[in-house]
């Protein structure tokens, strides 16, 4: 489970027990101080849901999320990549910066960022986003809206204006028309 650094292995050919060897810290170590930083970026918070795990409800978190079990519900990661393994089963809606899916989704997808179909995952449900790709040998049934970011806002607001304004009066001269009632 746990992968050990190439700075801490022994320099000598002798081999070392691991109660008899020193703690190494990156102050020790012959790298430069910037790749500490480096590393620390690479390797992003990530949290993994199990192949036994059920969760029936919300999810939300401020990490990226591995998901290989099965979730229903409401998936909510705004700011982080969501990636369902290719175990994972989801009925849910999914609001994320990023999606993968290599298994299963039932219900729409969300993302502001890309969503990624790969080879043997599904989707079934709609999907919005910036950019899709869909691989060879995945599926998908439902709608893609591809909107950019400055669009949707622009569209938001010509469709709030154009509710917002009143009927114009009638011309002088013509009586006013009923309007229908329900539309």
């Amino acid at each position: 489970m746990w992968k050990r650094d190439e700075a801490a292995k022994p320099v000598s050919g002798s081999p070392t027990t691991p109660s008899a060897a020193p703690a190494v810290t990156p102050q020790q170590t012959s790298a430069p101080a910037a790749q500490p930083d480096v590393r620390r970026q690479m390797e992003r918070d990530v949290v993994n849901i199990g192949k036994s795990v059920v969760i029936k409800g919300e999810l939300n978190g401020s990490e990226d999320l591995t998901i290989e079990g099965h979730v229903e519900g409401k998936i909510e990661l705004r700011d982080h990549i969501l990636t369902i393994g290719p175990n994972g089963r989801i009925k849910a809606q999914v609001f994320a910066k990023a999606v993968v899916v290599l298994g299963e989704v039932h219900g729409n997808v969300t993302a502001t960022e890309r969503i990624d179909i790969r080879d043997g995952g599904s989707v079934d449900g709609d999907m919005i986003s910036p950019r899709v790709a869909i691989a060879d040998g995945a599926h998908f049934r439902g709608s893609v809206d591809m909107q950019r970011k400055a669009a949707q806002p622009a569209a938001q607001k010509d469709k709030a204006a154009t509710q917002a304004q009143p009927a114009a009066p009638p011309p002088q001269g013509q009586p006013a028309q009923p309007q229908a009632a329900a539309r």
